[in-house]
């Protein structure tokens, strides 16, 4: 691309707004009492209401509601005191009802924001609503024998209760968008509303893109990104599709308004279908369900039960405990990390150890075993117990990272893990000078080369009293001691 090239496209700047849905933490399905467990073989947790059989009737899941109102209150939207479902009728093999029950001209909610500051820049994304939906089905396209010629639909997801939050077209970077769904994400896990999990499909978004000459006002022509579960994947889409409208446009062509998935492998977007520029789903109110209204007292009983917030419980950590707000952000991810951390530092006596171990040491060990913060084996008083031997040099750093090791093994003490392998530094004055001694009478040359002004050789004798001692001898202790004798204390 040549120099013009370049500043043809840069003359156009882009305008990003976004739908995530997410999978609401509940047992059973948004209309039935079908599992929403995630993994089991295809099609074995349906029913006649999820599949959509004739004379089945729909019944609001009452924890779906309560999840979805958190939501929005915790996004400082205004909850409605009644909202309603209707049909979006469209026919995908995945949707076995040939409609989705969903909330359009009624939501749950309305407005909401999502703000945070970055380098010094304020990004503030609001919101145009909340509202509840059932899930569709999963087309299967690849894995099975015939997969060149046929295609399979596990109904599973169908009917999972989701919440959908859509933003207004506030965004204006495939970064900004990102982090956008990364801090929502943080928000519904620190809420309990949703686990977050992109990779098993509970959070997902549809990325509305379009370009316009800056300074315009006026919205371009959008493409609309379907399904991506990642913050890699939405980024990466989001760049090359703002990319690909500004090289239309620079060109003298015009973006069509187009519905388009991402494919990673290849790098680039693709046409899924064109659509014009209102979408006809011929919605109408759902005749098997009554108004949704919600009472006062549930509204004010759910308002009360908001747990401390992500941005909210970042600033306490790093007020309360010294640790900067990068520490804060990595600790207050999620209520169990943060919990941890807290017990964790008043054990240790040590905040700054407790979060350097906790998203270092002990976060890869958990990766390594495929472990999370809620289930590994090792409690939080336990770790302060291992950070303060370190403090007081009963055990040296690298030999910590070894206990810690085996802690997250076999759930053992970090005092026991240490008695039984040896691992204990020795500290103790007489023991330590009596090493000191017995090594420097076996290496006179080097001490004679030391007390000439050869003063490196003073790391080897260091080196030899700790191997004397088997690994056990505190290191800063003998530096100490071999270069206060070297240097001709304590010698008669």
């Amino acid at each position: 691309m040549g120099e013009s090239d370049t500043a043809g496209t840069d003359a156009y700047e882009p305008v990003i707004g976004l739908e995530v849905h997410a999978q609401l933490a509940t047992d059973s399905k948004m209309f039935c009492g079908c599992s929403t467990r995630f993994g089991s073989p295809p099609n074995t947790q349906t029913c006649p209401v999820c599949l959509g059989l004739p004379g089945a009737l729909p019944v609001i899941n009452g924890r779906a509601i309560d999840l979805a109102v958190t939501t929005a209150l915790a996004l400082g939207s205004t909850v409605s005191s009644a909202s309603a479902f209707a049909r979006k009728n469209y026919f995908y093999p995945d949707l076995p009802k040939g409609y989705q029950i969903t909330q359009h001209d009624s939501p749950l909610a309305r407005g909401g924001r999502l703000a945070w500051s970055a380098g010094g820049h304020a990004c503030v994304v609001r919101l145009v609503r909340v509202h509840l939906e059932e899930d569709a089905g999963k087309s299967l396209h690849v894995g099975f024998a015939d997969s060149d010629a046929s295609a399979y639909v596990d109904f599973n997801r169908s009917g999972v209760p989701l919440v959908e939050i859509v933003t207004e077209p506030d965004l204006s970077s495939p970064a900004e968008a990102a982090e956008f769904v990364r801090r929502l994400r943080a928000l519904l896990v620190a809420i309990g509303a949703s686990d977050g999990n992109m990779e098993e499909g509970s959070l997902r978004c549809d990325a509305n893109v379009s370009v316009r000459r800056r300074g315009d006002t006026a919205l371009g022509a959008r493409t609309e990104i379907k399904n991506l579960n990642s913050f890699r994947f939405l980024q990466r889409a989001l760049e090359h599709e703002i990319a690909r409208q500004r090289h239309v446009l620079a060109a003298g062509g015009a973006v069509l308004t187009e519905t388009r998935l991402w494919d990673d492998d290849a790098g680039r977007t693709a046409v899924m279908r064109t659509k014009e520029d209102a979408e006809d789903y011929r919605y109408f109110p759902e005749p098997d369900l009554p108004p949704l209204v919600l009472h006062p007292d549930r509204l004010a009983r759910l308002r009360s039960a908001l747990p401390e917030l992500p941005d909210a419980r970042r600033g306490r950590l790093a007020a309360a405990y010294g640790i900067s707000d990068e520490e804060a952000a990595a600790l207050a991810g999620t209520p169990d990390t943060a919990a941890y951390f807290e017990r964790t530092a008043r054990a240790s006596g040590d905040a700054a150890a407790a979060s350097q171990w906790i998203r270092g040491e002990l976060t890869r060990r958990m990766s390594d075993a495929g472990l999370t913060i809620g289930d590994v084996p090792v409690a939080p008083e336990s770790l302060g117990r291992l950070i303060a031997m370190v403090s007081a040099a009963s055990v040296s750093a690298s030999a910590a990272k070894q206990i810690l090791g085996r802690m997250v093994a076999t759930g053992a003490e970090p005092e026991a893990i240490a008695a039984a392998d040896g691992l204990l530094q020795e500290s103790g004055a007489d023991a330590l000078d009596a090493l000191v001694t017995g090594t420097l009478a076996r290496f006179p040359a080097q001490v004679a080369q030391y007390r000439q002004g050869r003063r490196a050789v003073a790391g080897f004798l260091v080196g030899q009293v700790i191997k004397a001692s088997h690994g056990r001898a505190n290191p800063a202790m003998v530096d100490d001691l071999v270069r206060s004798r070297l240097d001709g204390e304590g010698r008669e």
